[in-house]
């Protein structure tokens, strides 16, 4: 029976020692280390990460095997990216509602997302003002809800000195509440006020800029090289017993 040079026994080791075979080739982790740089950097001269999905399927005809996971996992994750961005940006818009409503657009959305009720009256200059600056916010803040209703409609003889009012809900519950306009600045307010506030209660997320999306879309492609590079590592060695 043919011996297997590749195979770790007492008498290969003997025949290794002895020069008879050649030694084991073995990949230390500094090695893998090394593959998964030369595989960042061949990724990185290629700038996959600024590539539209449709650049990157005609890539996908071009590339080698090796190109071409590293392109899939690319594409699949901008894929994720652009459903994500879909399904949080769903809103951009102030809704008009009504006592009747509050409680399945309000309380109960807001198990599922934040939602931000807008108490007004419509000849307040104040309000006015805020309305105006809320359409701004909405627009800009899509995965979050914004609502507006009268005040007293809402809640039954509401004073107007106490207009306008914002009150923030998450998790099906009242998470912060901004009586007049005060705080943002009264008529001096901006846009960047109102948003300065809801971003302390947690109603909107701080913007992220493009660099800081690539990069972590970098990270994640490390991450995914390292795992593959491992998994192809623990598969030649299960072949070999």
């Amino acid at each position: 029976m043919a011996n297997n040079h590749d195979e770790d026994t007492e008498w290969n080791d003997i025949l290794r020692a002895k020069g008879i075979i050649p030694k084991k080739e073995e990949i230390t982790e500094a090695d893998i280390v090394d593959m998964i740089d030369e595989a960042i950097a061949k990724r990185d001269a290629k700038n996959y990460e600024q590539k539209t999905v449709d650049e990157l399927d005609e890539l996908l005809d071009e590339d080698n095997e090796e190109d071409e996971r590293m392109l899939m996992e690319y594409r699949q994750q901008r894929l994720n990216a652009i459903k994500q961005e879909m399904s949080e940006d769903k809103f951009g818009e102030i809704q008009h509602i009504y006592k009747t409503d509050f409680v399945r657009e309000v309380s109960d959305a807001s198990k599922e997302v934040w939602v931000v009720a807008y108490l007004y009256k419509e000849y307040l200059p104040i309000c006015k003002l805020m309305g105006a600056h809320l359409a701004t916010v909405a627009a800009r803040n899509r995965s979050t809800k914004f609502v507006k209703i009268i005040g007293d409609q809402c809640i039954p003889n509401y004073p107007d000195r106490n207009l306008p009012t914002l009150l923030i809900y998450g998790d099906g519950d009242v998470k912060g509440q901004l009586v007049g306009a005060a705080q943002l600045g009264g008529l001096n307010m901006k846009p960047e006020d109102i948003e300065a506030y809801l971003r302390r209660v947690g109603a909107i997320k701080a913007p992220e800029s493009r660099a800081a999306k690539s990069e972590e879309i970098k990270k994640s492609s490390i991450r995914s090289s390292a795992v593959a590079a491992l998994s192809d590592d623990d598969e030649y060695e299960s072949d070999d017993y």
